[in-house]
C-alpha cells in the first residue's frame, strides 16, 4: 500500500540559483513563509526546522540530500504544533529544481504516514510557493498572513 502524498509543481521566471537561495536563506524564507524562518546548517545530516516569529517550532526534520541548486530532501519531517498531525509520525519532502526555458520548474513531493499531514501540506504548499513565485518575479508576496 502506498503512503499518502502531495505533489506541487510551479514554474518561476528566475534562475535555479536564485530559487535555491530563496529556499535556503533564513532571511528570505521569512518574507514568503508568512513570517516563519527555515533554519538549518544546510548540509546532509543537519537538523532542519521551521520557527515562528515568537520562537515556537512548527516542524522539525533532517537534511537527507543537499545538491544545490537542484535537489533538497528533508526527511524525518514532523509537525510539532498540531498534536493530531504530529501523532501520524514522520514525512519526507523532496524539492527539485529544473531549468525549463526561461523559467525554473519547482517540484515538491511530500510523502507522509497519514492523511492529516497531507491535508495540512496540501493547503500550505500552494500558498507558500505562490508567495515565493510572486516574490521572485515581482518583488512582492501574493498574500500576507502571520502564523
Amino acid at each position: 500500500m502506498s503512503k499518502p502524498s502531495f505533489v506541487y509543481v510551479t514554474y518561476i521566471r528566475s534562475t535555479p540559483e536564485k530559487v535555491w537561495e530563496a529556499l535556503t536563506t533564513q532571511e528570505f524564507t521569512r518574507k514568503y513563509w508568512f513570517g516563519a524562518s527555515l533554519r538549518s546548517e544546510w548540509k546532509v545530516g543537519s537538523d532542519w526546522k521551521i520557527e515562528f516569529d515568537d520562537g515556537r517550532i512548527a516542524d522539525t526534520g533532517k537534511i537527507v540530500e543537499f545538491d544545490p541548486p537542484k535537489r533538497l530532501v528533508i526527511g524525518n519531517w514532523q509537525n510539532q504544533f498540531r498534536p493530531e498531525v504530529k501523532a501520524e509520525g514522520f514525512s519526507t519532502c523532496t524539492i527539485e529544481l529544473e531549468v525549463t526555458g526561461e523559467a525554473v520548474k519547482l517540484t515538491i513531493t511530500h510523502v507522509a504516514q497519514g492523511p492529516k499531514f497531507i491535508e495540512a501540506v496540501s493547503g500550505g504548499w500552494p500558498k507558500i510557493m505562490s508567495n515565493l513565485k510572486s516574490l521572485l518575479e515581482t518583488g512582492h508576496v501574493a498574500m500576507e498572513m502571520k502564523v
